[in-house]
């Protein structure tokens, strides 16, 4: 059960290493293509389709049907990665050895939905992928396997999460050779150092001037590439909103939000931010150097503060 990119290398590997995926659950074609028309489904899914496995793809999986659907393949586990459906009872308790889960954090720090972001996002400097198995609290179940990477200080969240699909993807095979030999042991989590990882909602996303530079950094990294910090300035025809998607720290200072310089040095709080790539609505990323030059965005403009206007 996954949906994304991040978690591809784990059913590949699954499938690699000789066992049999009897089916792939993952989220509904969503809107996409050219004009946002043609239905297109997700990474997990057109992996399947590549190797002849059955896909589901249930809105819910809360019904007597979706647990007696599930039932119906037999299954002697479920692996599930950044799926994006809530797991109940009845569906957890299908598999005799149990709902495997790969989630993106060392546990219990960063249960929830957004854990590569947020560890970023408060400069944490390192992270991992932890095997658990499921139940029905959100991702309190006990753990059986962890791999740790470092967060690099200029590392983004799309970094990361790729350093951390690829250690899952080893990590659930070895997690599945020991359950099929019932060698897998779980611990359970500590009760300290819970932290959750809410959602992220778009009103975090318009960068803070006001903020120190080392915290803006920070958000632009765990933004990064989606959906991407922004602020919004005047740029020659009309008001714009520029995703900023690398940063470096600068030792320069002046009034939050002012540019001081020709390379799109932005003062903060403390301290002062470059930008190093930008993206412009509707135009692929682009070095800053390139976006200035298409840009009226000259030394001393003073950007918006942050508001709470909608967005």
């Amino acid at each position: 059960m996954g949906t994304p990119d991040f978690a591809v290398p784990a059913l590949t590997q699954i499938i690699s290493e000789g066992h049999l995926v009897a089916a792939v659950y993952t989220r509904a074609p969503r809107p996409g293509g050219r004009r946002g028309l043609e239905p297109t489904p997700s990474p997990v899914h057109a992996v399947a389709l590549r190797f002849g496995i059955e896909v589901m793809t249930p809105r819910s999986l809360r019904s007597g049907e979706a647990a007696a659907t599930l039932r119906g393949f037999k299954p002697d586990a479920v692996v599930v990665a950044a799926y994006g459906l809530i797991l109940p009872k009845a569906i957890l308790d299908v598999p005799p050895k149990g709902c495997l889960n790969l989630h993106a954090s060392l546990l219990p720090r960063w249960r929830g939905a957004a854990p590569i972001q947020r560890a970023i996002m408060v400069g944490d400097l390192e992270t991992g992928i932890t095997v658990m198995r499921m139940e029905e609290g959100l991702d309190t179940g006990p753990v059986a396997l962890t791999e740790r990477i470092a967060i690099g200080p200029d590392a983004n969240a799309g970094e990361i999460s790729g350093q951390l699909a690829h250690a899952g993807a080893v990590l659930i095979v070895r997690a599945l050779l020991l359950l099929e030999e019932d060698a897998l042991i779980f611990t359970p989590q500590a009760t300290a150092g819970v932290t959750y990882a809410h959602k992220i909602d778009k009103a975090e996303a318009r960068i803070d001037w006001t903020k120190p530079a080392v915290d803006v950094h920070n958000l632009v990294r765990g933004l990064a590439p989606f959906p991407g910090a922004f602020f919004e300035a005047e740029l020659g025809k009309g008001v714009e909103r520029v995703k900023v998607l690398r940063t470096e720290i600068s030792k320069e200072s002046g009034t939050p939000g002012r540019v001081l310089d020709a390379y799109m040095t932005i003062a903060c709080g403390q301290g002062a931010l470059r930008l190093l790539e930008v993206q412009r609505s509707g135009r692929a990323p682009m070095p800053a150097a390139d976006f200035l030059r298409g840009a009226r965005l000259s030394e001393g403009t003073l950007l918006a503060p942050k508001t709470d206007a909608p967005l």
